[in-house]
């Protein structure tokens, strides 16, 4: 059985998959970029927010949100489903607590994995199948009553594979093999004399059905019978007859164990891939808490240039001050270029991280924080801001800064999307305009959308001067005697960063 809730082909890749304990952690093994994309956008706020303290759910988020999906249609097949379980969040909460019971119930009396005796593990087995008939028997049940309460493709191709599969007949037969391997009547095991009047080719037959048959065992003519009878204090014996038991038992125990670990797989899967729309819902409900709207993007190709919103807020912002925040409506389609300037402290760094979120969460198939999103697919997210001093002095934060920006370029793609935050201002204003624009024109000759968030006007102004249509110019709105709107307008960049608005609000207004 597959669950398919995640993919509509394949299994969730769980890449870094590490088994430490029962139940499963992930350990992700982060290249830089992606670690400094962690970092920049402070998506632990919004994995916090969605696991509410579960470490299983934040390692399949994180894991999600960091693995973007690269098509629209993929996308939208993710968006269908999680649409399902925002209409129907306690039919899906309640399947999900299927598979946690499972798991639950696997590392309280599952003792297979302790013992390499075929009886051993034959015995764990039968427990574990019977534990997972009857959780499959509330997973068939929750089927045929809410199904129809499902619209999603892979819900509803779910729903179909679960009513399909786990029919009476299945059930009935399950629970007849169980009962005969519990073995009440005794194990019956046949086996020839070889080399040495050694023991070989075993082989454990089918024991007569007692009740049904007793007219035809009365009746039938007896083959002769040979008995031994052990001594209760025979104890080497006793381990005779058991290795002999273990024999006729090891094809049936492997099977037995071969089934229980099919039915516990796919229990895995199911908790796997219901936990990343457990962790969508759980944010949902908090941004719902202080009101903040969400939306499902219009998600397009990567060759477009599509980039318009209403209403955009940054998320983490939102969930760390636990109240609605100011949000943008921006138009950028058909840009390849973003460069936002303005006033200090209005609000440039959060509509960068505001950004970045967003096309993570567009590209895991979740909602996004706005009132309205449309974006075209991005082949990889990176960022690039402004760092503290190496603390170990081996490097200037200007030499640092370059070392970065050379990584990024090692594993940049065509249509990837890179966000600067105040870069290359560590040196003086004509240096490190020169090589901003350098390295712009560079990125943007291979089809790299770009969003610049600068000071450096002699940077910001040669490309004003062109002209260019596929450049767009935001500036954080100002208002009379310094008021800030955390606002973005679109507007050419100043000359002056406000510096003295800072000061006024430090020196004057302290006095």
């Amino acid at each position: 059985m597959k669950v398919y809730l995640m993919h509509p082909d394949r299994d969730f890749e769980r890449q870094g998959y590490k088994e430490q304990r029962y139940p499963y952690r992930y350990v992700l093994s982060l290249p830089p970029a992606k670690a400094a994309l962690i970092e920049d956008l402070e998506l632990e706020t919004l994995l916090n927010a969605m696991a509410q303290g579960d470490e299983f759910l934040y390692d399949v988020a994180k894991q999600a949100l960091v693995s973007s999906l690269e098509s629209p249609e993929a996308i939208c097949y993710r968006q269908a489903i999680l649409k399902d379980c925002l209409k129907n969040p306690a039919v899906v909460r309640e399947i999900y607590h299927i598979p946690i019971e499972a798991a639950d119930r696997k590392l309280k009396h599952w003792m297979g994995i302790f013992t390499r005796y075929p009886s051993g593990v034959l015995s764990s087995a039968v427990q574990m199948l019977e534990m997972f008939v009857a959780l499959l028997r509330q997973l068939k049940q929750i089927a045929d009553e809410h199904a129809g309460e499902f619209e999603s493709e892979g819900f509803r191709r779910f729903f179909a594979m679960i009513q399909q599969e786990l029919t009476p007949e299945y059930f009935n037969e399950v629970e007849q093999h169980i009962k005969t391997l519990k073995f009440p009547h005794g194990v019956l095991i046949s086996a020839q004399l070889g080399n040495g009047n050694e023991g070989t080719n075993y082989v454990l037959c089918k024991t007569n059905d007692g009740a049904r048959r007793w007219m035809k065992r009365v009746f039938s003519r007896k083959s002769p019978l040979y008995t031994y009878t052990l001594h209760p204090r025979d104890d080497a014996g006793a381990r005779a007859l058991g290795e002999l038991r273990d024999r006729g038992l090891n094809l049936v125990a492997n099977a037995a164990g071969q089934s229980a670990d099919h039915i516990d797989h796919f229990f895995n899967a199911l908790r796997t891939e219901l936990a990343f729309y457990i962790g969508c819902l759980n944010l949902s409900e908090r941004l719902a808490a202080f009101g903040e709207p969400i939306t499902f993007p219009d998600p397009a190709p990567a060759g477009e240039r599509r980039h318009s919103f209403k209403g955009l807020y940054d998320v983490a912002l939102a969930l760390t001050m636990n109240k609605k925040v100011v949000g943008n409506d921006v138009n950028a389609d058909g840009k390849d270029l973003v460069i936002i300037t303005g006033a200090n402290q209005g609000g440039k760094s959060v509509f960068l991280r505001s950004i970045g979120l967003a096309q993570l969460m567009m590209q895991s198939g979740m909602f996004v924080p706005a009132e309205a999103f449309c974006a075209n697919i991005c082949t990889g997210l990176f960022t690039h801001y402004r760092r503290e001093e190496d603390a170990s002095m081996t490097s200037g934060k200007f030499d640092e800064e370059l070392g970065r920006m050379s990584e990024i370029v090692d594993a940049i793609t065509p249509n990837a999307t890179v966000l600067f935050n105040e870069s290359f201002a560590a040196t003086n204003e004509r240096e490190g305009s020169e090589i901003a624009r350098q390295i712009v024109s560079a990125l943007l000759e291979k089809k790299v959308k770009i969003f610049f968030v600068t000071h450096l006007y002699d940077f910001a102004s040669s490309f004003h001067e062109k002209n260019l249509e596929n450049v767009l110019f935001l500036r954080a709105d100002r208002k009379e005697k310094g008021h800030r709107t955390y606002k973005l307008i679109v507007a050419p960049p100043l000359k002056t960063s406000f510096g003295v608005d800072a000061y006024n609000k430090v020196f004057r207004e302290g006095k």
